[in-house]
């Protein structure tokens, strides 16, 4: 018997392709003998309609006078199909039981001077290929045969045999079988709702069928039936009905049990269950081949196998492959090795019908076992976005299936990588975002005092700050910090941390020297609680030091960190990563100081050391690259600078992506120097092509973003269009103002621009009067000796000398140079800059030759 043909059967691609699949080898023309038999085996999981797809073409195929004989055989097993092609000799041929089975095959061969016997052969539901050892009918131009099977071993596609895969439904496929089957029962639906309803189900065409029906059933509507679904306590049986439709015999569910049976049987027997179940914890669209392969991942499968007395020892990564093999085998997953970060594919329902099978205990286990599978398989560096990219999708997926499992004892530390991955990635508000609502879940599950629930809130603050709001990062620290005082005490690390993320926050906010004092009162205490050679109290040095430079005392804060690395080389040894951080630093410091070429041969030997204990691609070999491209062209080779990036933005695409914060911060550098070494224009419309991917990738608001705004306007000042780069920093202006405040450096920075731009433009008076304004804020807010209040007061002298006082210009500047002297030194190139603006500006007062000075 033919199955009957299922309620809105839907014509699909995979019958023209079976038709084909079949006339390709001959069998389409009655009577043709150029050809030999090709039989089509159809393949895939339980319930994507391979029998209805197989019947619709024995019914066409008999109803078209096609074939002569006929014959469906449900071949679940080796004796069912030995038994139906019996019952096929005793019928058609009147065979003796005994041989009926081979005297009808021997009857499907072609025989010479004989009319050709037209026929087809349908067997249905290969569990084994085994099952069909002897069995296969010959060859033979007349006849056609057609297998349906969820098995996709080799043995199945040879002798010319065509393996067809069938799927799931496309949307326009679900969406109108759901509505057909639905109005033949006087119902409708929302088109919105059972587009939704296909995707819930994965638009796999079983689900759909009894979706329909439980809805006729119990006149749910299509809403109710989704968040039915949606509950998590309701298993996927619970969502079917009663009497299944379309003579179907198993539920959604039970459809996958006897292929998971069957694929746990496979070399290696017992394995392929669990691995399905620690995959159903995880992203449906592509697991890693690292993380089913881990060590957590095999330490699951090892203990499987103990509990079900099998005494192997610890399972090998090879035996999860063949695992892997076997259930890609059954087609409960789809397993492809050559594209490894999504190397496995699970069907959502064939997640979710796993799931449903494990007791309370075991779903928080495996739930914890996938965690820890994903945590292991994370790198430290993370070069391989598409990697990455996955593992973040994962993580996603199992918060979601794990529910509450993550959270007990204690929230699981890859709640925490995923947060960090995304900021990392350059995606601050993504990271800010996450840490957000892990901080609601970790105070509901775990309580508001809890060391989780309060290390979240200090990764939520980071990357409010990282996002572009420091100000909100230091208040959120602050308050944080009175929590941790409370509950642990002002020496438990965790508040000695705190404290130090909280001064950093405030320096970031624009209170560079409140920072360094915090940093400075920190310090005491570090040294009091940690002692003097804790990586606390040294980083709490650095950070010190940084601060003062900040603060405008770069020599300062490049003899701290030469007194630091001191500690530092005796503490952790040479080739430590602090202690290269902090050689780093010097040769920052000793740069700003005005040292531009000795910071750039510090630098140069930095990166021998960093290439050897790190190796080319680590992301601090890289950035070290970029601040050598720097210090190169700060010491007059702007040329060489711009070679360096452009060289350097290979290996950060190579490395990170096109998408990742260091390639778009050396995209920013590669044109600064072009412009730098006089090709403005060029620097302005490379600068105009990264504004967009930043603003695509960072958002509008984010400092990045900002900073590169600021260079375009420049650059476009640069290439002559003074009016156009006054425009774009007045707009720019704003929106410092309105995120940082008026007292920002940045806004500082901004304001001292665009009064640069307005005087370029022809406004010199007005320049004037915009930095002598500027000038009593930076007064206020740095003190007088800061670089940034002295760089001020030559901008100022250097506009009224423009606006037509060349002697003002002149005493304005000469006094400005005894402070130079005073606090840079003479060699300073800021001191070498101030001389010759003053022997120009008396010149152009009388008091001698301009062009000489």
């Amino acid at each position: 018997m033919i199955p009957p043909r299922a309620g809105c059967f839907q014509d699909r691609a995979e019958a023209a392709r079976l038709v084909q699949a079949l006339a390709a080898g001959g069998t389409a023309v009655v009577g043709s003998a150029d050809h030999a038999l090709a039989g089509g085996v159809l393949a895939g999981m339980g319930g994507v309609g391979k029998t209805q797809l197989a019947a619709d073409y024995a019914r066409t195929a008999w109803q078209a006078d096609e074939v002569d004989v006929l014959v469906w055989i449900t071949a679940s097993n080796a004796a069912a199909a030995a038994s139906g092609f019996a019952q096929a000799g005793i019928e058609v041929l009147g065979a003796e039981p005994e041989r009926a089975a081979e005297a009808f095959l021997a009857c499907l061969e072609p025989k010479a001077q004989q009319r050709p016997l037209r026929w087809l052969v349908v067997l249905d539901d290969v569990a084994d290929p085994a099952d069909l050892r002897g069995l296969w009918p010959s060859a033979s131009p007349h006849g056609r045969t057609l297998v349906t099977t969820r098995r996709r071993d080799a043995a199945l596609t040879g002798d010319g045999r065509r393996l067809i895969e069938v799927g799931l439904f496309a949307p326009a496929e679900s969406l109108a079988y759901l509505t057909t089957g639905l109005a033949a029962r006087d119902r409708t639906e929302p088109d919105q709702q059972l587009a939704a309803l296909a995707d819930d189900l994965g638009h796999l065409p079983i689900a759909l069928s009894q979706a329909a029906a439980y809805l006729i059933d119990t006149g749910l509507s299509c809403a109710d039936y989704r968040a039915l679904l949606a509950d998590r306590a309701t298993k996927l049986k619970d969502a079917t009905p009663d009497a299944l439709p379309d003579g179907q015999t198993h539920t959604t569910a039970a459809v996958w049990a006897m292929s998971i049976d069957r694929a746990d049987t496979l070399r290696p027997a017992g394995l392929a269950r669990p691995l399905l179940q620690l995959a159903a914890f995880l992203d449906a669209n592509g697991i890693p081949d690292t993380v089913l392969t881990s060590p957590p991942a095999l330490a699951h499968l090892t203990d499987h196998a103990a509990a079900a007395g099998d005494d192997r020892g610890q399972v090998t990564p090879e035996q999860a492959r063949l695992a892997l093999r076997a259930l890609y085998k059954l087609s409960l997953i789809d397993h492809t090795p050559e594209t490894p970060h999504q190397a496995v594919r699970v069907h959502q329902l064939i997640q979710r019908a796993t799931r449903d099978t494990l007791t309370p205990a075991q779903h928080d286990q495996t739930a914890h076992s996938a965690a820890d599978a994903l945590t292991a398989a994370w790198p430290d560096i993370e070069s391989d976005t598409t990697l990455t990219q996955a593992l973040r999708a994962n993580t996603e997926a199992l918060t979601a299936y794990a529910e509450d499992a993550l959270h007990r004892p204690g929230a699981h530390p890859v709640l925490y990588r995923a947060g960090t991955s995304l900021g990392e990635a350059g995606q601050a508000t993504a990271a800010r975002d996450h840490f957000h609502h892990l901080t609601a879940t970790t105070t509901s599950q775990l309580g508001p005092d809890h060391p989780d629930t309060l290390a979240t809130r200090n990764n939520l603050a980071y990357w409010r700050g990282e996002a572009g709001d420091a100000a909100g990062a230091a208040t959120a620290t602050a308050e944080l910090l009175d929590e941790y005082l409370r509950v642990l005490g002002p020496d438990h690390p965790d508040t000695l941390i705190t404290r130090h993320s909280l001064a950093r926050w405030r320096g970031e906010a624009g209170d560079a020297a409140g920072a360094a004092t915090a940093y400075a009162e920190l310090l005491d205490e570090c040294l009091r609680v940690l002692g003097p050679d804790h990586s606390g109290t040294l980083a709490t040095r650095n950070n010190l030091a940084y601060w003062r430079g900040e603060a405008g005392d770069a020599a300062g804060a490049a003899t701290a960190t030469a007194e630091l690395l001191d500690e530092y080389l005796r503490v952790l040894g040479p080739d430590h990563l602090d202690t290269l951080t902090t050689r780093n630093n010097l040769a920052r410091w000793r740069g700003q100081a005005g040292d531009a070429a000795g910071a750039a041969t510090a630098t140069a030997e930095l990166l021998a050391d960093r290439l050897r204990v790190l190796g080319p691609d680590h992301p601090h070999t890289l950035a070290t690259r970029h601040n050598l491209a720097r210090w190169r062209g700060e010491a007059g080779d702007a040329a060489g600078a711009a070679t360096a990036y452009a060289d350097l933005l290979d290996e950060y695409l190579r490395v990170l992506g096109s998408d990742h914060p260091g390639t778009l911060a050396t995209r920013n550098s590669l044109a600064y120097w072009r412009g730098e070494a006089g090709d403005a224009a060029g620097a302005a419309t490379a600068t105009a092509d990264l504004l967009d991917d930043c603003l695509r990738v960072l958002g509008s608001d984010h400092p990045g973003t900002l900073t590169t705004r600021h260079n375009l306007a420049r650059w476009r000042g640069e290439a002559g269009d003074a009016a156009g780069a006054a425009t774009a920093y007045a707009d720019l202006l704003d929106d410092y103002l309105r995120m940082l405040g008026s007292d920002h450096p940045d806004t500082l920075t901004t304001r001292h621009n665009l009064a640069r731009w307005r005087g370029q433009a022809g406004d010199a008076a007005g320049a004037a009067t915009a930095t002598a304004e500027l000038l009593n804020d930076r007064l206020r807010m740095l003190g007088s000796d800061h670089p940034d209040t002295l760089t001020t007061r030559h901008n100022l002298a250097r506009w009224r000398g423009q606006a037509g006082d060349a002697a003002g210009a002149a005493t304005a500047t000469a006094e400005l140079l005894d402070d130079y002297l005073r606090v840079l030194g003479p060699d300073h190139p800021h001191t070498l800059a101030a001389r010759n603006d003053l022997a120009h500006w008396r010149g152009e007062a009388g008091e001698g030759d301009a062009s000489v000075g």
